[in-house]
């Protein structure tokens, strides 16, 4: 059903331990995943091999030595058994309800997202146990804090998709607000997931980054490239940005405020007004948007999403 791929971190100290952490959640997936780690870091064949999961080494890096994701993205194309892709952080566990949402999802193309919960571990967690998964969504419960809609650790598509991503670094901030940005203006449907699928952040520090400016924070030269590929602050999307959503009862349109707001800030991205009906049918939005108090909200809602993109 689903190939997913991953930029591991070298298999070191506390990295090691929420990188396993995470591979055995995606090995316990029904149906079964096809598993790929990429890069050549330390310790990634081992653990591929310890684990039986396939390797794929030949990955372009920087000049820093970080794993390029136009590259990854590239070669598991090529690469995969499935039509279904997953890139995911290599840090984040995944629980089966993020498989039960995808399937849910029958678009032709899409690119589906979702936030996630933040968790301290610190320890590796015993997936032999079979309420392995109970007992984390339990601590979720009661320590995770849920992180804003401003970035994806994880990003599900059809293989088909021509993402023609830039040399983004993995790890550094900006490429997967890139990437929402290049789904809607390949008019490709932004599905969020974070409703019914959850994935859980093992907290960590940067301590990794070369040239850090902080082992708390990933700014640094590589930070600052990664910006500057993404063009221009107009293409710094988010999950905010879906156009559907995935919830008990089905998928179904992103019609509440939170996404609707964005399709209208983003409407003279997506869409620039090259007159005046143009401009003027954008003004509207805004108005209507800020004073949707006073109509219907079936009224705002499908005027605003159909005739913005």
């Amino acid at each position: 059903m689903l190939t997913i791929f991953t930029l591991p971190k070298p298999f070191t100290g506390h990295s090691a331990i929420i990188q396993r952490n995470a591979i055995n959640s995606w090995l316990k997936l029904k149906p079964t995943c096809e598993i790929i780690l990429c890069g050549n870091d330390y310790g990634i064949a081992e653990t591929a091999a310890e684990l039986y999961v396939k390797h794929e080494p030949s990955v372009e890096t920087n000049e820093y030595g970080t794993p390029l994701l136009s590259s990854a993205f590239q070669v598991i194309k090529e690469k995969a058994s499935n039509s279904l892709l997953c890139y995911v952080n290599a840090d984040i566990i995944i629980t089966q309800s993020l498989i039960d949402a995808v399937r849910q999802v029958n678009f032709k193309e899409y690119l589906l997202v979702g936030q996630r919960w933040n968790l301290d571990i610190d320890e590796a967690l015993d997936y032999e146990h079979p309420g392995w998964e109970k007992q984390l969504l339990e601590k979720v419960d009661l320590e995770g804090k849920i992180q804003p809609p401003f970035g994806s650790d994880y990003f599900i598509f059809p293989k088909e998709v021509n993402w023609e991503i830039p040399d983004f670094a993995v790890g550094r901030p900006g490429w997967d607000n890139w990437l929402i940005f290049r789904a809607r203006a390949l008019k490709i449907q932004v599905v969020d997931a974070t409703l019914v699928g959850t994935v859980v952040h093992q907290n960590h520090n940067y301590a990794h980054i070369k040239d850090s400016l902080n082992p708390n924070s990933f700014e640094g030269p590589e930070a600052e490239k990664n910006r500057n590929l993404m063009g221009n602050g107009d293409t710094s999307f988010n999950i905010g940005d879906a156009t559907y959503l995935v919830t008990t009862a089905g998928v179904c349109k992103a019609k509440d405020y939170k996404y609707l707001k964005y399709r209208v800030i983003r409407q003279p991205v997506l869409q620039p007004a090259k007159g005046f009906i143009q401009k003027s049918l954008w003004r509207f939005f805004q108005a209507l948007l800020y004073r949707r108090n006073y109509f219907p909200e079936w009224f705002w809602q499908n005027l605003i999403y159909t005739f913005t993109k």
